[in-house]
């Protein structure tokens, strides 16, 4: 994979880690708080003396946030919200990311 480094406890070349590894875990996340790529949250988090994560603010939708380990294009949060695959290479990304897309990303309000 070309583009940005991505720390954490990666495994292999295209961003799976130890925590999320099946053939569709193939996207990382750039964390708003300190601006570094991790294959997710649990690697952010067992760096040692690392600072709390921070969800991106909604009025960020539109930062390239969001790593396609395949290919290595970088999508904006919206973009990737939007979509099931990469619209560089098409590679596939695990539906169930977005149950924790709250971790990554603050949820829009809705007005009552």
């Amino acid at each position: 994979m070309n583009g940005p480094r991505v720390l954490g406890q990666v495994v292999d070349g295209q961003t799976r880690c130890i925590h999320y590894r099946t053939v569709l875990d193939v996207i990382a996340i750039r964390f708003s708080c300190c601006g570094e790529y991790y294959p997710c949250h649990r690697c952010h988090d067992e760096v040692p003396g690392q600072h709390p994560s921070v969800p991106w603010p909604v009025e960020r939708r539109d930062a390239r946030a969001v790593l396609c380990g395949v290919c290595g294009r970088e999508l904006g949060i919206a973009e990737y919200l939007g979509t099931t695959d990469c619209p560089g290479c098409g590679a596939r990304f695990n539906p169930g990311c977005k149950l924790h897309a709250g971790l990554y990303f603050q949820p829009p309000t809705t007005c009552a």
